[in-house]
Parts: C-alpha cells; structure tokens; sequence
C-alpha cells in the first residue's frame, strides 16, 4: 500500500469540511472524495491546471481531524494524472423499459427515498429517479435499533445489515409524495414500489399509484424482513404466487412493471421467468440476503440487539456485489429470459461496480447502502466516472455496452487449462513481509520459498500451478502475472 492509498483511506469525507478553506483554488474536499470513490482520472481533472500545492493559509494536515496528508494526496493526483478528458458531449441516458433516464442512477427502495424532501434533494443533486420505499396497506412499526454492520477500514461498512420493513406512511401520504415529485421534477423517474397481502391490496395499490403519476410499479416480491406470513420473500420464492399477482397487477395497469426478486433462493430465474409470464416487463435485483452479522459474546444476543433480542435482518453493502452479478448474469443470459429489462442492485458504491452491472446486461443501477453511508453527493462520482469511462472506450451511449460481458461468461468445462499464468515479484515494492510464502506454503501449492538473508520471496516454477493466491494476499501490490503464458508440463 503507498503513501497514497495509506493517506486515502484515513478521510472519512466530512461535511463541510476544514479542507476546503486550505486551498484558494481547488475544492479539496471534492476531489478526495472522487480519488475515495476509484476516480482517480476525474480527481485529476477537478483540480485547476495552475494549482500549486504549496498555495495554502494554514498547514493542510494540521486542517483535518482525521490527519489526513492532503498536500500527500493531491501531489499524487497530480503525478498519476493524464490529460483532461473532454466529456461535456458524452449522452449517459438511459432507459427503464422504456422509460427514459437522464442518467443511469437510481435511488433504490429504502429509507433513502422515502419521503418528499429526500427525493427532492436527490433529484436536485443529479439522481435520475427513484424506486419509493414500499408503499403497502399494513401497520407497519420499526424496532430500535434497526441496523449492524461488518466494519473495515476506517469504520466503512463492508456489510450492512437492516431489519426494517416497509413504508411507515399512509397511502394517502405516499400517493401526494409521489403526485408533488412529478409535478415539480417531471423528467425524473418515480418507480413506485408496492406490496400487497392479497389480490384486493395488490390491484388498490397499483390503480392508486397510476393515478398518482408514477412511471413505473415495482412490485416487491422480495423483503425478507416481513412480519407476515405470505409477504415479501415468501412470495419470491414461490413462482405460482409470483406469476399470480404480477397478472393481477398488470390487468389493472398499462404501466410499466418490475417484479424485484429475492436472492433468497437458489435459482432466481425460475420466479424470474413467472414474473414475465404473468405480464412483468423487467428485472429487479438484487434485494437483501437473509443473514446474521455477528453475536454479542458476553449478551448472547445476534445483532441488532432489540430489547435483548434479535431477528434474521437483510444483508446488503459491498460484500453482496459478487453475489448480485452472480444472479443478473445468469438471468441475462437466459434464452427465456433475454427481452426482460434490468435494473440492477447489490453493493454499488462507485461507477465502475455500476458499470459492472451494465457489463452483464443491466440498463441502470439502483443504490442504498453508499447512499446511507456517504449520502446523497456520491452522484457526482458516479456520474463523472461514467462519462470518462465512456468517453475513453468510444461508447456513443449507455447501451452501446449494456451487456458486453455476457458472452464471455461460460461453464466452468469451456475454460482453457492448458496454459499457466506464472507470477512476477517485483522487489522494489516488495516490504519483504513473507505473507505470499506462508499462504503458497499452507494454502497453496508450497511453490514459493522465502530467503531469510535477504528476506525475499523465491518462485518455483517447477511446482507453481498459476493459481495467483500469492498475488491476492500481497499487501504492497508487488507480485504481477507474467506477460507470458506458459504450457503445462
């Protein structure tokens, strides 16, 4: 890990923060918070081309409560910069079947959308839509507290566990929320999400939202934290019930219909394909995963504590990302399923895991848990980084790469194994640690070997498999792959 990275990690990205009055040109707090947010490029080009890091009226350190080098951290941005992208003509709409997006940013079904005022800041800070927390006919009331999570570094959320349910409001108050929204932001995106217990409660929900004005129904077939039976993900793992109420949605409707799915399940396509059967026009997913973040060892008590209880909550955050592609990827690339629209969720922090997304098929993304942890602000990144991203790819528009990965996913039989990819130590980043040694050596295929006089790692190619284990445990970034490809012996 360099300097950079070291320094990088200790900002927590304040509001308002000291360092925007070091510096007389350049807003240092926005352009941390791009290089914090994998933009690096975009970073660069917020900073002024005659800024001079020496130009400061109090000493940068000493301005943060974290300790944060800033003058470290700008100097790199500099150094590692390229020439300014030129991105004013690049065209991020998008669609949601359909229906047009600014951007292909949404926020997703939570407390993050759920009232008047919040959708109202996130639309005037650039978010494209959002997807109403959901909008239901029971007696909903939350526990405190209502959230865990798992922490890394620097206190940021690696998962995040909730235990909330759905849309404390009336359906009067949502109905006038989302009635206002239209009215006031009329070329942004309102997905009303709504869940039923019955046919009678799905097909009010869906007449009322139309008639309010929302571009679209969300029905959320897959909240795991419900306190009745037969709601939620109880629906989403069961086809025939699926099938059943997106018909009696769509018979009362000519809106367009997501049916948002739960990962609660081993095969997501088979509700997936009901949903489509029963008149749905695309995907959402992934919801929450059903888990338990951790126990209190003295208490005896899983958290969220309640009153010295706890319940199974939804997991969400980063660690869902490889377990949302998972899903998306295999649904888009079923033939039954390949003319769904997608909206895609699961541990979305910065544009590249959006673009991710986009990779196997998804039109737009929609976000939470950054959201909760770092706000509403994010946008900025999200939509810089996917304009360079685009811009240096020679993408004319969003869909122009929608779906680019899907053909290079196969069965694990279509794989090629009769070459290696050797690894490469370089010794000048090398801290002479011996962490690649003792993974290859207890975990691996005991190919490396360490001299203890010169405290560095020996590769034996005899015994090396190319399995990269040594790469991914190096904390410097020191081990490569060799650039030559090498036949088993």
């Amino acid at each position: 890990m360099n300097n950079f990275e070291v320094e990088i990690q200790k900002c927590v990205l304040c509001h308002n923060p000291k360092c925007n009055k070091v510096y007389t040109n350049v807003d240092a707090e926005r352009v941390i918070r791009a290089a914090k947010f994998d933009n690096i490029k975009g970073a660069y080009q917020l900073i002024d081309d005659k800024m001079n890091c020496q130009e400061k009226n109090v000493h940068c350190t000493e301005s943060c409560p974290m300790n944060v080098n800033i003058e470290e951290v700008l100097k790199y941005i500099i150094e590692a910069g390229e020439n300014n992208v030129e991105i004013n003509d690049v065209d991020i709409s998008t669609e949601i079947c359909g229906v047009r997006l600014e951007n292909p940013f949404l926020l997703s079904s939570s407390i993050v959308g759920s009232r008047y005022e919040m959708c109202k800041r996130a639309f005037e800070q650039g978010w494209a839509g959002v997807a109403t927390k959901t909008i239901c006919l029971m007696d909903i009331h939350e526990s405190s507290p209502r959230f865990s999570a798992l922490k890394g570094e620097n206190n940021t959320f690696v998962g995040f566990k909730n235990i909330e349910q759905l849309s404390e409001y009336s359906l009067e108050e949502n109905l006038e929320m989302i009635r206002r929204l239209k009215k006031e932001f009329p070329s942004k995106v309102v997905i009303a999400s709504i869940m039923g217990r019955n046919d009678k409660e799905w097909k009010l929900l869906a007449k009322e939202v139309t008639k309010a004005g929302a571009d679209l129904i969300e029905l959320n077939f897959s909240c795991p934290n419900m306190k009745y039976q037969g709601t939620g993900s109880d629906v989403g793992q069961d086809p025939d019930t699926v099938k059943k109420f997106t018909k009696v949605v769509r018979n009362v409707t000519n809106l367009p219909i997501l049916a948002k799915m739960t990962p609660n399940i081993t095969d997501m396509r088979v509700p997936a394909i009901a949903s489509k059967n029963g008149g749905a026009d695309g995907i959402a997913a992934i919801n929450t995963i059903k888990c338990i973040t951790g126990v209190d060892t003295d208490s005896f008590v899983p958290e969220p504590q309640v009153n010295g209880k706890s319940s199974l909550g939804g997991y969400s955050g980063r660690a869902v990302k490889p377990i949302a592609l998972r899903f998306i990827a295999e649904m888009t690339n079923d033939k039954e399923l390949e003319n769904m629209s997608y909206s895609g969720m699961g541990g979305i922090y910065t544009w590249k895991d959006a673009v991710e997304f986009m990779l196997l098929g998804c039109s737009n993304v929609q976000i939470t848990t950054s959201v909760m942890e770092y706000g509403y602000r994010i946008i900025d990144d999200l939509i810089l980084g996917l304009k360079i991203y685009m811009k240096e790819h020679n993408f004319k528009s969003v869909s122009d790469f929608v779906g680019l990965s899907k053909q290079n996913l196969v069965s694990n039989d279509k794989l090629e194994k009769d070459t290696i990819e050797f690894p490469k130590f370089n010794y000048n980043k090398c801290v002479n640690c011996g962490r690649c040694y003792i993974s290859c050596k207890d975990g691996g295929h005991q190919a490396i070997s360490f001299d203890d006089l010169h405290r560095k790692p020996i590769l034996n190619g005899s015994k090396c498999v190319g399995c990269q284990l040594c790469k991914m445990v190096c904390p410097q970034g020191a081990i490569s792959i060799a650039p030559n490809r090498v036949a088993k012996r």
